[in-house]
């Protein structure tokens, strides 16, 4: 099996380089940032309606969770291992060469482009509800959004952290302050009241458990965030380890106390199909400020994920730049430690999914290579820990080899539900993965030539 070079010998040409600056607190804020968004709006209603009991309902946010946990336990191995900023790219690439990390890198840095700009129109159709003059006016809004935090991310790292750090501590108060409101004004517990609703059971019960669990592993995708800055953590060996488990378990104690403050509020039927159970369960609590409230606090707990997503997508554009596999110029970071030339396409791709209005079918497509991502990273960690036994892990995996096996068929189980549950867009999948490898040879020789 072919091996890349384990770190390329090409350096930035620019000003600066990216800075050693960011700690446990950036890598808490990015993984919550990230992970919390849009998914967490709509998929208790897509659970509920699969799974209408409760026990059901909170057991498959805890598996969702724990396989979560796992998977962050095998990969802070790799991030402490390979310490350079990119995300699973830098995996893929050490382990299985080029054309694999250019498959990870591509796929990634477009689904997190189309991330940024998925987030951002949300934002921007609920600014439009609560601010009449802003509606109709969805896409310059959503634009100015993008816009906006690629300027300040321009600034430097310590800007973008900065913001990330302040907006993800604003999120988690947001959605603690609709908890605690669900419980103590949500007057009497549905949570019994709605047992009494039929359970599926047999193959109807597994394929439901299926359906739901692909929903909320979704749901929990953005726990690697900050695998995407390792080069730029100032101790990797301690720092991506608390990062990477800390922002999973904050992640599973938010999502599990949502979703039993909403069971409180709302019977489960009321929650099955509910694209905003969450919403519902405002108005169930506030009245007729319900909607607005609920609003306000989902704006504000969005911005994070804007940042984080532009801040990540930039990570993967600089690496692959770094080993050329896209312009050496995208290698190029100023003195505040921001790739520049990297952030510049990123911006400009988010802002080109809003305009074209093809969000929704590219990130449709590309969910085929999220799980595809996950199990590459899962089955380098065994790779390596065969092909490099002795060089140093500052992190080992807990529970190797069987936690990491876990979640390499769970993820290889996943594949396979998203393309029988999806094949339509599966197959689109298939399709640029065919024609990936010429796209990577042209890549390879305009960059070779420069």
């Amino acid at each position: 099996m072919h091996q890349a070079p384990e770190a390329s010998t090409r350096e930035p040409s620019g000003r600066g380089r990216l800075l050693r600056v960011l700690g446990v607190g950036f890598g808490l804020a990015v993984i919550i940032g990230n992970t919390i968004g849009a998914g967490i709006l709509s998929t208790p209603g897509k659970v509920a309606e699969q799974l209408p009991t409760p026990w059901l309902f909170i057991a498959v946010w805890l598996v969702g969770g724990v396989y979560a946990l796992l998977g962050a336990v095998s990969i802070a191995e790799l991030g402490t291992m390979l310490p350079r900023s990119g995300g699973q790219y830098v995996f893929a690439r050490h382990a299985l060469g080029d054309y694999a990390g250019f498959i990870v890198g591509w796929s990634d840095w477009i689904s997190t482009c189309g991330s940024t700009s998925f987030i951002s129109l949300i934002i921007a159709q609920y600014a439009g509800v609560l601010f009449p003059s802003l509606s109709g006016r969805v896409v310059p809004v959503a634009l100015a959004i993008v816009i906006a935090f690629g300027v300040i991310q321009w600034h430097g790292i310590r800007w973008g952290s900065g913001v990330q750090n302040v907006t993800s501590i604003l999120k988690t108060l947001a959605y603690v302050a609709l908890v605690l409101a669900c419980f103590l004004l949500g007057g009497s517990s549905h949570i019994e009241s709605s047992g009494s609703v039929q359970a599926p059971t047999g193959v109807t019960l597994l394929v439901a458990l299926i359906l739901a669990l692909q929903g909320v592993i979704y749901t929990y995708d953005g726990w690697t965030g900050v695998i995407y800055f390792s080069e730029e953590v100032k101790d990797p060996a301690r720092d991506i380890p608390r990062s990477m488990i800390g922002g999973v378990l904050s992640v599973i104690a938010i999502y599990l106390l949502v979703n039993l403050a909403v069971l409180y509020v709302l019977p489960i039927s009321e929650i099955a199909g509910s694209d905003l159970a969450l919403g519902k369960a405002a108005q169930a609590i506030f009245g007729p400020n319900g909607d607005r409230i609920f609003r306000s606090l989902m704006i504000l707990a969005m911005l994070s994920a804007v940042n984080a997503c532009q801040l990540m997508a930039t990570r993967v554009l600089f690496a692959m730049s770094r080993d050329g596999l896209f312009s050496t110029r995208g290698a190029q970071a100023n003195e505040g430690g921001t790739p520049t030339v990297a952030l510049f396409f990123s911006t400009l791709v988010a802002v080109l999914f809003i305009l074209t209005g093809t969000v929704d079918q590219v990130l449709a497509v590309v969910a085929f290579f999220f799980v595809v991502n996950y199990a590459v990273s899962f089955a380098v960690v065994f790779l390596l820990r065969r092909r490099e036994p002795d060089r140093e892990r500052p992190y080992r995996a807990w529970g190797y080899p069987w936690t990491t096996g876990l979640t390499l068929l769970g993820s290889i189980g996943f594949l396979a539900g998203a393309v029988a549950s999806d094949t339509r867009n599966s197959v689109y999948a298939l399709v640029l993965l065919a024609a990936s490898y010429p796209t990577f040879r042209l890549s390879k020789r305009l960059t070779q030539g420069r």
